[in-house]
């Protein structure tokens, strides 16, 4: 039976828990140091936008919007709830036939 050497097996796994952990304290710092870059760069001060003009609608109008929308995202198609198999010209076809045999 082989012997292990206890003290180096160890070391070995004490540097690589601890290379682990310094390589995600890394990643860490990185990822802050990019989200402080972004949020200084996107914290510069922007135009106020003029608020949008508010019409005057009418409840047919309304009517008629709401009414297009659902025409167009209740649509769908009907099944027939029937499966179809397209058997494909294949050398395999006789043979899975056979004492039921399946691939």
């Amino acid at each position: 039976m082989l012997a292990i050497n206890w003290g180096n097996a160890l070391i070995i796994t004490v540097i690589g828990f601890s290379l682990v952990f310094v390589v995600l304290m890394l990643l860490i710092g990185v990822i802050v140091a990019f989200g402080k870059i972004f949020a200084r760069k996107s914290a510069q001060p922007q135009v106020a936008a003029a608020p949008a003009p508010v019409a005057d609608t009418r409840d047919e109008e309304m009517a008629a919007v709401a009414f297009a929308l659902h025409l167009y995202y209740d649509v769908h198609d009907e099944e027939s709830d029937v499966l179809t198999f397209r058997h494909e010209d294949s050398p395999y076809w006789p043979l899975s036939q056979e004492n039921n045999v399946s691939f």
